[in-house]
């Protein structure tokens, strides 16, 4: 067991004692802070990591003491603070990941996304993630859990639809033309992508093969809020706080911006891609 699950195991525990001695069941504590059941059971059980808010959040809700507030933060601060590898995080299963991040992006108004590689989860088709979270399956030999996994990250992008969000998308044409599903579960995904280009509250941008790059397409990254960035590579998922990281990651996103296509631009992109998938289609 690494050090970083056991010091989650350990954070878990503490704050499922301070839950039983103030005499709340797991559901109130849930509906005590307006989280779904699911969460408490997540980070009780190591399943998930409990950030700085949620930590604060709990121990609210129990009325524990500063100090011991002051204890629960700086565990929870380390935390996030590590290198946590993909593959310990996907020990508790695809769904309960996407879970975590349904959480964080709950507590975001602003969403900056980029992507080098897949259509952002935000956007996907049911079709389509399942074909991704496949891959993701047996890249990184999790759980069965599949179809639990859709389900929530097709409740992710509910969010959507809330106008008091805004999200910024952008992603190079080679992920619209990258064949990680059949022709015709990506010509469905680029269905989808045309139609969240109307939403008011969604810029959605594609930087075209021709595009004077500012620099390399490497790592995906998200910036939500001003506040964190979720950046993935192949074995290691980072959240990082840093002002200078945030920054620099924002200056980044602004520069693929400058060079990427909005608006009509991009749908006739995406149209010009999937008359292409239809002439590759057989007869």
């Amino acid at each position: 067991m690494s050090s970083f699950q056991q010091a989650r195991i350990d954070l878990g525990v503490q704050l499922r004692q301070l839950r039983e001695t103030a005499h709340l069941s797991g559901k109130d504590l849930a509906e005590h802070l307006g989280w779904q059941p699911s969460k408490v059971s997540r980070i009780e059980n190591a399943r998930q990591t409990a950030t700085e808010d949620d930590v604060v959040l709990w121990a609210q809700a129990v009325r524990a003491a500063p100090a011991t507030v002051d204890g629960l933060i700086e565990q929870a601060v380390g935390l996030m603070a590590q290198q946590d590898t993909w593959r310990q995080r996907h020990k508790g299963g695809l769904a309960a990941l996407q879970e975590e991040i349904r959480d964080l992006e709950s507590r975001t108004r602003v969403l900056r996304a980029f992507e080098p590689g897949v259509v952002i989860g935000l956007l996907q088709t049911a079709e389509y993630a399942r074909h991704i979270f496949s891959k993701v399956r047996r890249l990184y030999e999790t759980t069965d859990d599949i179809d639990a996994a859709i389900r929530v990250r097709m409740q992710r992008q509910e969010i959507l639809y809330d106008p008091a969000r805004r999200f910024r998308f952008v992603m190079p044409e080679a992920v619209l033309r990258y064949r990680l599903a059949p022709l015709d579960v990506m010509r469905g995904q680029l269905d989808r992508l045309l139609a969240v280009t109307t939403l008011p509250n969604v810029e959605f941008g594609i930087i075209p093969f021709e595009a004077p790059l500012p620099s390399a397409l490497v790592n995906s990254f998200y910036i939500y809020n001003d506040s964190i960035v979720g950046v993935a590579t192949r074995t290691k998922d980072l959240l990082l706080r840093d002002a200078d990281d945030v920054a620099f990651y924002a200056q980044s996103f602004e520069e693929f911006c400058e060079v990427a296509a909005f608006r009509e631009a991009a749908r006739a992109l995406i149209v010009g891609i999937i008359e292409d998938f239809e002439k590759q289609s057989p007869d």
